[in-house]
This record gives C-alpha cells, sequence and structure tokens, in this order.
C-alpha cells in the first residue's frame, strides 16, 4: 500500500557529529587556551585583533590583502589596523614596488606582542601532541590544510 505522505529526510545531526560545530568548538577551546597562555598585552586588544597578526605577512603587506587573508572587509580591517598602529604595534610605510600604496608592517612592539603569542600556540600545540601524539596532530594539520585548500 503506498503512502502519499512525503517522504521524510532523517533528522540534522546535532552538533556532536556536525562537522563545522566541533571545529567551531575546538577553535574557541585553543584560543581559550592560547589566550590563558598568552602575557597579559594591551587591555585595548580585542579577540578580532588576532585577524591582523594571524594574516600578516614577513615583510609586510597590503590592507586589501590582508582583508581578504583575513575574510574581512577591507574598511573593517582598515578599524583593526589603524588601532593597532594608534597603539604602537603597526606601522603603514610605502611599498616599494608601487610609492602610491602602504605596506603594514610590524613595529618592534608589534615584533615582541607576535613573539609572545607564537610562545602560547607553542604551548598549546604542545598540550596537543600529548593528547592526540604526534603523528595523529600531523595527520589532523594535513587534514586541515586540505580542508582549507579544497573549500
Amino acid at each position: 500500500m503506498e503512502s502519499n505522505a512525503p517522504a521524510q529526510s532523517p533528522p540534522p545531526r546535532g552538533p556532536e557529529r556536525n562537522t563545522a560545530a566541533l571545529l567551531y568548538q575546538a577553535y574557541l577551546r585553543l584560543a581559550e587556551g592560547i589566550d590563558a597562555r598568552a602575557p597579559r598585552g594591551d587591555e585595548r586588544a580585542r579577540p578580532a585583533h588576532a585577524a591582523v597578526f594571524i594574516n600578516m605577512e614577513h615583510d609586510g603587506i597590503r590592507l586589501t590583502r590582508l582583508a581578504e587573508k583575513a575574510r574581512m572587509t577591507p574598511q573593517a580591517m582598515g578599524e583593526l589596523v589603524d588601532g593597532l598602529e594608534s597603539w604602537g604595534y603597526l606601522l603603514r610605510v610605502p611599498d616599494p614596488s608601487d610609492r602610491r600604496a602602504k605596506l603594514i608592517v610590524f613595529t618592534d612592539k608589534g615584533h615582541e606582542a607576535l613573539r609572545a603569542a607564537f610562545e602560547a600556540v607553542e604551548d598549546v600545540e604542545a598540550r596537543l601532541r600529548d593528547l592526540l601524539g604526534a603523528k595523529d596532530l600531523e595527520r589532523l594539520q594535513q587534514a586541515l590544510i586540505q580542508v582549507a585548500a579544497d573549500f
């Protein structure tokens, strides 16, 4: 006997099996771990400022490229950069390849803050290595690289 009722799709998976939700929860915990280990920096800084530090390039970067890497609008990134520049972490300098353009670079104070953040990240990485083992941590990192590249 046929039913006229529409076929029911399976219910959505809960957050415990939703990969995006799991990645987000893991990110939040890792960020908390890094923040807890980092020396108390500038109290004006907000978590959003991490988007600048994470996406900077060694020899400097243009604002539009920095915003693109962080998946932010140039206006929003500009506000973050303006704040960090006024606090002495960043500097805008002429771009040697186009003097009309500016590169954003770290000041000595910015490099010191970055060094302290890297030390906190290394502590969290060591904890992850203890938790997962070196081989599984490497596999996780490779999988995340692949996801980031392919999506």
